[in-house]
């Protein structure tokens, strides 16, 4: 996996996140502006629109999904200091930028610590040898739906959910060969699984990561890092549910046993 390209994927939708958060932030002030129904408002709604709409076109287009995300909220950033400046609170457009930069940062170190390790790991080829483990073990492809379902669904809350499912994708092609069937459902499984596993915990998803950065209070208290566990039930039966019914498609057939010593 290309450790950069995964990055400036990450921190293109961590800026995503950032963007209705200088009205949280400058609403910290004495003196903030409610844009909501100003041109500002949904002129950034408009790019906002328009950038996702590049980013599910990635497929199509060639164009990684960091530069349009990244392209917009500079846009949106420059709206909105533009307006706070004409109404003279250019002080309080400067303490949003400075509070949104800090997570934003606080945020790339962790990733790049993260990513560091898993890079590591694959060096040391662990997922290699995991692959090379699979295929020579004889399970059948019902069986390694549900073992690299299971792996997934226990890898994200620490390695977070996207590098887990292209980690986890790249061992069922690997164990699936030419049947496409089983690498088809064997990923959507995954996917599925990872996102569910990367839920109850503040490491297993960008969003997560963010929710517990804020320490967001609530009537119970504030939300840290043992409140996600909570959630741990709800996730494994929204992995569980569909699991199960995507079971009976999986062909009940034995791979090709030609893993490789690693």
């Amino acid at each position: 996996m290309n450790i950069k390209r995964l990055l400036l994927t990450l921190s293109g939708l961590i800026l995503s996140g950032f963007w209705p958060s200088i009205s949280f932030a400058s609403s910290q002030a004495e003196n903030w502006l409610d844009l909501t129904s100003h041109w500002v408002g949904f002129s950034a709604l408009a790019i906002f629109i328009i950038a996702y709409i590049f980013v599910m076109a990635e497929e199509f287009i060639h164009l990684r999904k960091s530069k349009p995300v990244v392209l917009a909220a500079g846009i949106i950033w420059a709206l909105i200091a533009y307006v706070y400046a004409n109404h003279g609170f250019n002080h309080e457009a400067e303490r949003a930028v400075r509070h949104n930069l800090l997570e934003y940062a606080e945020l790339m170190l962790f990733l790049l610590v993260a990513m560091t390790y898993i890079n590591a790991m694959q060096e040391r080829q662990v997922f290699d040898a995991l692959r090379s483990w699979l295929c020579k073990k004889g399970f059948g492809f019902r069986q390694l739906f549900w073992i690299t379902g299971v792996l997934a669904f226990l890898i994200s809350p620490i390695a977070d959910n996207l590098t887990t499912a292209l980690l986890m994708c790249a061992v069922v092609m690997a164990v699936g060969g030419e049947n496409n069937k089983f690498i088809l459902i064997g990923a959507i499984n995954i996917v599925v699984a990872a996102n569910a596993g990367g839920a109850f915990s503040p490491f297993g998803d960008i969003t997560t990561l963010m929710v517990w950065q804020k320490a967001i209070k609530t009537p119970n208290g504030a939300v840290d890092f043992w409140s996600f566990f909570s959630l741990f039930i709800p996730s494994l039966v929204n992995w569980l549910i569909p699991a199960t019914i995507m079971h009976f498609a999986v062909p009940n057939e034995q791979p090709d046993s030609r893993g490789d010593i690693v």
